[in-house]
């Protein structure tokens, strides 16, 4: 592989992983800052137009180092993928654009008029400008997803005449039969991560005995949300995601599950390592038959293997593609325990004084980062060696007049410069929460 090749891929890898530590939190965030405030205006109680203030200053804090590293990644497109912009800036220009026009005004408007707008807007007005944030940053996932679900299955375009991908309809863009599951999918996942944390830093304050009567709301909302999106993410949207990668990407699928060879009755790999000389799966833990069900839904279904398809339309690491997949779903299944367990706990009035649970929720924190990031890099594997899936090839979509010295000088800039951001943003963070929610006055009962 070319060295300049190489690091291009490596430099997008880097910036757009960053990046994503934190649309994950402020999408799912934005969810439970309207469930907060909807509790607010439904009970009159103002402990959660607070606990709402509290999350949305985190919320503020995750956009603003959002859109501070997501800039940068609008211009890689042509410093570092030119062939790929010019071939296909006509049909994923429109998505882009629109988010940026419409969605990210919308979240980032209102999320000021949510912040400095409390007292003008009145109750109802204060819970719509947090739907809007919500609805804008709900939005602007759809938007990315759509310019992701056309480069894993790409739909309403014409070839012009110079080899230019044309958009022929642009409802069929939006619209794409791939989008549904994978945005249901990647905004549970968002959700998950939300909850994760609000229940994370419920935990702490209990734990350390500050702020408890938040603590205590921030637990139980995090426990409930958490439950309800880990078990979405296995099913319907994680069945859903697999289905259409089992149709339009078997290849894909192959690798996932390191089989190498064309069964019927395809077992499931629980865990194993991919042996790419021998082609199998060394040290596997397999279930019989449930890879044909889940994705054909017959026991006995036919799975085509590895070696049913030429050896130049593998995904380029197998191993890596094998372990983030395993990775995402076994997270994604502790996740299920640790949730109807700590659920339990709850309904039995028991969970803010055991402390171990509390701990578990505590060390929740990153996990769910973890889980997400494995995902996307299951779906950015999996598509390989297609840019476009089918359309254009990896290896033929970035610029090639940019030297590997280039690329490599400024990836080392975007470490340092991002090293000194994620520092910045962990001290803000934890600035926040050492101060907490505002204190209710004196005399008020929660």
């Amino acid at each position: 592989m070319d060295s300049a090749f190489a690091l291009h891929r490596l430099h997008f890898a880097f910036t757009i992983t960053f990046h994503y530590l934190f649309p994950q939190l402020t999408m799912g965030l934005a969810l439970l800052i309207v469930v907060l405030k909807t509790m607010a205006l439904r009970t009159g109680n103002p402990h959660y137009d607070r606990s709402a203030r509290f999350w949305a200053k985190i919320f503020a804090i995750n956009f603003g180092m959002g859109v501070v590293t997501g800039i940068p990644m609008e211009f890689q497109f042509g410093t570092n993928w030119a062939r790929f912009s010019k071939a296909a800036g006509g049909v994923i220009g429109q998505t882009l654009a629109m988010e940026g026009v419409f969605s990210f005004f919308l979240e980032s408007s209102f999320l000021g008029v949510f912040l400095l707008g409390e007292k003008r807007l009145g109750r109802i007005g204060h819970w719509f400008s947090a739907f809007a944030v919500f609805a804008g940053s709900w939005l602007s996932g759809y938007f990315i997803i759509a310019t992701n679900a056309w480069m894993q299955h790409p739909v309403a375009y014409t070839l012009g005449p110079n080899g230019e991908i044309l958009l022929s309809s642009f409802w069929g863009l939006l619209l794409n039969p791939w989008i549904l599951w994978q945005y249901l999918h990647n905004m549970t996942g968002s959700v998950m991560t939300a909850a994760g944390v609000m229940a994370s830093i419920g935990a702490f304050y209990l734990l350390s005995g500050k702020h408890t009567n938040y603590g205590r709301t921030f637990v139980r909302i995090g426990v409930i949300v958490g439950l309800i999106s880990a078990c979405l993410l296995a099913f319907p949207t994680g069945d859903g995601q697999g289905r259409n990668i089992a149709r339009h990407q078997p290849v894909t699928l192959a690798a996932m599950e390191g089989l190498f060879e064309t069964v019927e009755g395809a077992p499931m790999a629980i865990m194993g390592q991919p042996d790419l000389n021998n082609q199998k799966l060394d040290n596997p833990f397999l279930l019989p038959k449930v890879l044909s069900f889940i994705t054909h839904q017959r026991w006995e279904a036919e799975v085509k293997g590895l070696n049913h398809f030429p050896r130049d339309q593998w995904p380029d690491n197998i191993p890596l593609l094998f372990y983030s997949f395993h990775i995402m779903v076994g997270l994604g299944t502790i996740f299920i325990a640790l949730m109807a367990l700590a659920a339990l706990l709850l309904v039995l009035r028991r969970l803010d004084r055991t402390r171990p649970m509390l701990w578990a929720l505590m060390l929740l924190l990153p996990f769910p980062y973890i889980a997400n990031t494995a995902g996307w890099i299951t779906a950015e594997l999996g598509r390989q060696p297609w840019l476009i899936y089918g359309l254009m090839r990896t290896e033929n979509g970035w610029s090639p007049h940019v030297s590997s010295g280039n690329t490599l000088f400024t990836l080392i800039g975007f470490m340092g410069m991002y090293l000194v951001l994620g520092i910045l943003f962990l001290f803000l963070v934890r600035r926040e929460i050492e101060h907490g929610p505002e204190q209710a006055p004196a005399g008020e009962v929660k």
